[in-house]
């Protein structure tokens, strides 16, 4: 930028056109878009005699400053093969390609906040499966198999993050399943359904005590399968819908 800034002031105060010569000498124009103008003085003169440079000298201002600029503009910024070469970055270009969804979700019981959750796992563990997902309105709880020891489980406490696990004996008959191999739209359809479902008005409906369970089912006739519950609490007790994966009900259990 410096030796930019020493040129621009020297053909700028150029008196001569040998001045704008020797200033640009050095400098690569053959491929240039705006060639330097032919600096010989010219044949023509003035009907005084004198010779006509002034127009001459300012053309050759111009062009020196228009070669210069592009010289240097693409040194500095361009990135392709020569300063003739107009080809777009290919990386500024649409591939089409959606957006993972990448930042912590926080409202987990909606279909973006489930499938938010579902892909921190992901990234997390490379996978969602698990002894079982519990998930709260703000929180969740994750099990999984502690992969040194089958005898323990690892407990993850999420909240815009897994933390660390905390570690805990096995229980019997406990089986991993792929917790997130559900339709989360029909899911969420059912939690919130429940409500009604139960015989928990609205208004009575403890927030906080609000959650869907997902655990593999422990008959060995259906491994892999996977057994959800949504429960709501209020202060004239709660009530709970057992349904399957693809939001088929299983069971209603009113408000007790």
């Amino acid at each position: 930028m410096e030796e930019h800034r020493q040129r621009v002031a020297t053909a700028t105060t150029a008196a001569t056109l040998g001045d704008l010569q020797a200033l640009v000498d050095d400098l690569q124009t053959d491929n240039a878009p705006v060639q330097m103008p032919n600096l010989k003085p010219s044949p023509f003169k003035s009907a005084g005699g004198r010779a006509r440079s002034g127009w001459g000298l300012r053309v050759a201002v111009a062009g020196v400053l228009v070669v210069f600029g592009v010289l240097m503009g693409w040194g500095l910024y361009g990135n392709t093969p020569s300063p003739l070469n107009f080809t777009s970055d290919p990386g500024a270009k649409d591939d089409g390609i959606p957006a993972k969804v990448i930042t912590p979700p926080t409202r987990l019981q909606s279909q973006g906040g489930l499938e938010g959750l579902l892909e921190q796992m992901r990234q997390r563990f490379g996978d969602t499966t698990g002894y079982g997902l519990t998930i709260y309105p703000e929180y969740a709880v994750l099990s999984r198999p502690d992969p040194n020891d089958d005898r323990r489980s690892l407990s993850y406490y999420y909240k815009g993050g897994f933390d660390d696990p905390t570690t805990s004996a096995t229980s019997d008959g406990a089986v991993v399943a792929d917790l997130g191999a559900i339709d989360v739209k029909q899911v969420i359809a059912v939690l919130k359904g429940t409500p009604a479902a139960v015989g928990v008005k609205p208004a009575d409906i403890d927030a906080d005590s609000t959650y869907l369970s997902i655990d593999p089912t422990r008959e060995p006739q259906t491994p892999g399968e996977l057994t959800l519950r949504a429960s709501v609490s209020s202060d004239f007790g709660s009530g709970s819908v057992t349904f399957g994966p693809d939001g088929t009900i299983k069971r209603v259990d009113p408000v007790t």
